[in-house]
């Protein structure tokens, strides 16, 4: 039998019996290849909360012992707004307490009371306290922050995975974000930033009618200011300060692109231009009456009380590298306000490639209009007069054409420099993706030269100290015995902004009493100005001087009237003293002397009123 008579062989197990048709292969091979896509785009994500949880490690694995050692007033001022925030669930949704500052209260969104963060995790904190959710949210901000600009990079700019997740790795965890960690919360949750920038892209293509006939993709560009009014609504929730500066940081990379590509310009402004104005009118309507709370409600202040010479980033602080890094210096904490500005401290290193990397990128619209926008914000941030090592100049910055401007003197000259962190960013990934797609030696060098730059500003985990334990009168629920839910307990000494310590007995609570005075925001100052914190009543002045030098004072007549003044005024259920008070027993006897015997309950002397 010839071959060719032979029958044709039986399709086997793994054969179909009819061939698919090609389509179904073509559809096979995309999900293939989007299935690697998203392998390795969780892989990525995977590596920066690991790096995240590595760089917060020392707050695990119990955070209730545990705090950071830079800036423990501003943890312990966050976990009593995360405290607060969690009585959402319970009703509670004022934007105006009075459960600090008694009786007048605290209006929250005068301070950074971080409510859209809060709320979502009231669970997380009623199930395992206030210190738990601050760890997760120092952690998850540095991580949600790295995602997001790697998401924006990879599928926005279009960039090759190593390139983005190499210039997001710096937008999370650059010196900036990293000594911002210590404490601000408001300021590392940036995760909505590269929302934000995607919807104003996503605008600004849908309102360039090239290549279509029909015009601008209206419907587009009526989702994507919705979108945006959404997104902006919610990050003045989370952090005004970054919401501003990421508007100022687009609007300065809008001119630059616009004089950069005037064709597109001419194409895209009518619609673009109406289409901020459409998200800006939305967002106004959700906005109109927590921004009329903030800056005219009560306890509300239209002003910032921070002074923008003190709070100026040092020039040379731009060559030199963070006390939080590695490869950095402690000596570098005098050429800034504290170890939570190091925002600035890029290094020479970094800054050499970065500028190698835009010039041989420059030819692009993109890159000049991010080239601008950096040197912009860089040059804001040496404030309203140029300091360099330490010494003012007597050269005006930039910022003072803005120094006392409405909503421009909340935010920190200083903190301008955040913005540069992104930037700086995409030049690198733009270089990088570039060189990835090229032959020759550019291939290697450029992605290694950048690696090398980003080692030079490895950072360090935070550092942290014990926590102080709690006293048992506050831990055992007996306060209780003292003062009703809702009532005022005045803790001996009164929380003060140099010394909050005391708002942690409310923040253990639940926020379930008031404290009065304690450390905010209000409209203290002369006219109504903003300050920090509040006058003391003479009564707490003369508590705190005790606790200070530990000498009782002579206590008469006077004294004790103006203390049931004070107790009148703060309409306090109960004053306590506990054991663990500095100099607790001269702190007794000025008690004893101006209310009389106290009653002992638990670890705590304290004394009763019946509030009016």
């Amino acid at each position: 039998m010839t071959s060719a008579a032979r029958p044709a062989p039986a399709p086997g197990p793994d054969q179909a019996l009819h061939p698919a048709p090609p389509a179904v292969g073509a559809r096979l091979a995309r999900a293939r290849a989007a299935a690697r896509r998203h392998r390795a785009d969780l892989l990525v994500g995977l590596l920066f909360v690991a790096f995240a949880g590595w760089l917060t490690h020392r707050l695990w694995p119990a955070p209730g012992t545990r705090m950071l050692a830079l800036n423990p007033a501003d943890q312990t001022l966050y976990e009593w707004f995360l405290a607060l925030d969690a009585r959402a669930l319970r009703g509670d949704l004022s934007l105006v307490t009075d459960r600090l500052n008694a009786p007048d209260g605290v209006n929250l969104l005068a301070n950074t009371s971080v409510v859209a963060l809060g709320m979502p995790l009231a669970p997380v904190t009623l199930a395992f306290g206030a210190p738990v959710t601050f760890a997760l949210l120092v952690a998850g901000d540095l991580a949600g922050t790295a995602v997001a600009w790697y998401l924006l990079f990879s599928r926005v700019l279009g960039a090759r995975r190593l390139a983005a997740a190499l210039g997001a790795a710096l937008c999370g965890f650059g010196p900036g974000m990293v000594s911002q960690s210590n404490g601000h919360l408001h300021m590392t949750a940036q995760w909505l930033v590269p929302v934000i920038v995607w919807l104003v892209v996503r605008l600004l293509r849908a309102a360039d009618p090239a290549g279509r006939p029909d015009g601008p993709d209206r419907r587009r560009m009526a989702s994507s200011a919705v979108g945006l009014a959404a997104v902006v609504s919610v990050q003045v929730f989370v952090g005004e300060e970054v919401l501003f500066l990421t508007a100022l940081t687009l609007a300065v990379m809008a001119v630059g692109y616009g004089l950069a590509d005037r064709e597109l310009a001419r194409r895209a402004l009518p619609g673009f231009a109406g289409g901020l104005l459409c998200a800006a009118g939305l967002a106004l309507l959700v906005l109109a009456y927590p921004l009329w709370v903030q800056f005219a409600g009560p306890q509300g202040v239209a002003d910032g009380m921070f002074p923008a010479a003190y709070f100026s980033a040092d020039l040379t602080g731009w060559v030199r590298l963070s006390a939080l890094t590695v490869f950095g210096s402690p000596e570098s904490v005098r050429l800034t306000t504290g170890p939570a500005e190091f925002t600035t401290f890029l290094g020479w290193p970094l800054l050499l490639v970065a500028a190698g990397c835009a010039v041989w990128s420059g030819r692009r619209a993109l890159v000049r209009a991010i080239v601008a926008a950096a040197l912009v914000m860089a040059a804001l941030a040496l404030g309203p007069e140029v300091v360099a090592g330490g010494e003012r100049t007597g050269v005006p910055g930039p910022y003072a054409l803005l120094d006392g401007l409405p909503v421009v003197d909340g935010a920190l000259p200083t903190r301008f420099a955040l913005a540069v962190l992104p930037l700086v960013g995409a030049v690198l990934t733009l270089a990088v993706h570039r060189a990835l797609r090229e032959p020759g030696p550019a291939r290697r060098l450029v992605p290694l030269a950048v690696g090398a730059a980003l080692l030079s500003v490895f950072p360090t985990p935070l550092p942290t100290v014990d926590r102080p334990p709690l006293p048992e009168f506050v831990t055992g629920g007996h306060w209780r015995q003292c003062v009703r839910p809702g009532g005022v307990l005045v803790p001996v000494p009164t929380a003060t902004p140099r010394d909050p310590g005391p708002m942690r007995w409310a923040t253990a609570a639940g926020v379930e009493f008031g404290m009065p005075e304690g450390f905010f925001i209000g409209p203290y100052g002369r006219g109504g100005s903003a300050t920090m914190g509040t006058w003391q009543r003479p009564t707490s002045a003369l508590l705190a001087d005790v606790a200070r030098r530990g000498v009782p004072p002579a206590v008469g007549d006077g004294q004790r009237r103006q203390a049931a003044r004070d107790v009148a005024a703060w309409r306090a259920s109960c004053v306590a003293l506990t054991d663990d008070a500095p100099h607790a027993t001269a702190l007794r006897r000025t008690l004893e002397a101006l209310f009389g015997p106290g009653t002992r309950v638990a670890d705590a002397w304290t004394w009763r009123f019946s509030p009016a």
